[in-house]
């Protein structure tokens, strides 16, 4: 079944751990936690710490996503601080083979991001050694903006790629996810679909997530 990652971005950051604490209740699967540090993308939001904060109020995978220069600093902060899995984008690390291997080393599981205006084939050979490739609906840096319908042919290449290769990967997509587009997500191959803001926003986000779920269906 599709899994669902909340992202904490569209959450009440003044109160985190609640927030954290509802989505087991409205059965997510993964709690996805975007950081951002204001070079690789405009926007600040929250490090290591926050994660730490964070990880005694759910059991799920918390699925890191760092939109961050340098990713290979935070490996060690982010393991300790309790992340399940990290993903850094292979726009910001010219040495992305060594950093995947990094974050396996230290006990997560390693995942690649591309933007939307990369050419999936850019990581074609990293796919070997990552446990996630995530592509982005959206341009990163915000939280609420539109879905980019044109990025759904790189889903449907990484699946096939899998398949091919014997690869083992999940392939997630974030930005623009809401109960329309999550199928459009799904029907391409994705495994696993963040949303923030249609969460929630959502008047029942238990059900909007539950939606979600049946996208493949």
């Amino acid at each position: 079944m599709i899994k669902i990652a909340p992202s904490l971005l569209s959450a009440d950051f003044a109160n985190m751990g609640g927030a954290t604490r509802k989505l087991g209740e409205w059965n997510a699967d993964l709690v996805h936690f975007d950081v951002m540090d204001g070079t690789f993308v405009s926007t600040i939001t929250f490090g290591p710490a926050m994660c730490a904060a964070i990880r005694p109020y759910t059991e799920l995978p918390i699925d890191v996503h760092i939109m961050v220069e340098h990713p290979e600093t935070y490996i060690d902060q982010f393991a300790k601080a309790g992340a399940d899995y990290l993903t850094f984008h292979a726009e910001a690390d010219a040495h992305a083979h060594r950093t995947l291997q990094a974050i396996r080393r230290a006990g997560m599981k390693a995942g690649v991001a591309i933007n939307p205006g990369t050419p999936v084939e850019m990581v074609q050979y990293l796919l070997s050694i990552c446990d996630l490739v995530l592509v982005m609906s959206v341009n990163p840096g915000a939280g609420g903006q539109s879905f980019i319908a044109e990025v759904l042919p790189k889903i449907e290449w990484l699946k096939k790629q899998r398949e091919a290769h014997g690869y083992t990967y999940e392939i997630e997509i974030d930005g623009g996810i809401n109960a329309d587009t999550a199928k459009l997500a799904a029907k391409a191959g994705a495994d696993i679909l963040v949303s923030g803001s249609s969460v929630f926003k959502a008047s029942d986000p238990k059900d909007m997530i539950a939606r979600m779920h049946r996208a493949e269906n």
